[in-house]
């Protein structure tokens, strides 16, 4: 991919971060997000640089091993080990982001995955949702936490700390973590409410096949 074809890439993350933090889904210098441009090379939003504020012009490029390859006072997320653990292992995702969603990542916080039997929007959209194990953030050890969970899944919530989405564009993994966080409200304010009513299994696995058939569809 040319510097053309890039730029407007790093124009949308850019656009996407300032959404996720007008939306409070992240806050300050939290989350981050990576894009696939080639078959070795990533673009990754900066460490330390507040969300809301970014530009394209901020954005850094690496290859897979985390190297950077352009030199510049800008460094890479200080996540980018989560980011490389799930482009090197899921070919089919080329954009990652990962945030502070703060009903989602109470749930994470309260050690409870979010139901996946209750709104037809989240298993559609988003999937299953597990809960990873806690691992340090920004060290090599939340990367290894989070690889067993990556097959099957486009979405995980990250134990005391958020979550992460995965798509086949930057918009697709955007609109999971817009959706995650929707969901998790909408979970709890049943909750306060009443007793939620599960969807029956007949049901979910209906969502799940229309889910797969569409996956199938759009690699075609």
């Amino acid at each position: 991919m040319n510097a053309r074809a890039v730029a407007p890439l790093a124009r949308r993350m850019a656009l996407c971060c300032r959404q996720l933090a007008a939306h409070g889904l992240i806050a300050g210098r939290d989350g981050n997000l990576s894009v696939r441009i080639g078959r070795e090379r990533v673009l990754v939003t900066p460490s330390g640089y507040i969300k809301s504020l970014v530009t394209a012009a901020d954005m850094v490029e690496v290859d897979l091993t985390g190297t950077p390859r352009r030199a510049g006072r800008r460094k890479p997320t200080s996540e980018l080990d989560l980011h490389l653990q799930i482009l090197r292992r899921r070919g089919d995702v080329h954009a990652v982001v990962h945030a502070h969603p703060p009903i989602a990542t109470g749930f994470a916080v309260a050690g409870e995955e979010i139901p996946g039997n209750l709104l037809p929007e989240l298993i559609f959209v988003v999937g299953r949702v597990p809960l990873v194990p806690y691992g340090t953030p920004g060290t090599p050890e939340l990367g290894e936490r989070v690889a067993p969970y990556l097959e099957g899944h486009d979405a995980l919530l990250l134990a005391n700390h958020g979550a992460v989405t995965m798509g086949r564009s930057l918009d697709e993994a955007w609109i999971r973590m817009e959706s995650l966080e929707h969901a998790a409200r909408i979970i709890v304010a049943a909750r306060v409410i009443g007793q939620p009513q599960p969807l029956d299994a007949r049901a979910v696995r209906r969502l799940e096949a229309l889910r797969a058939l569409a996956r199938q569809e759009t690699d075609a």
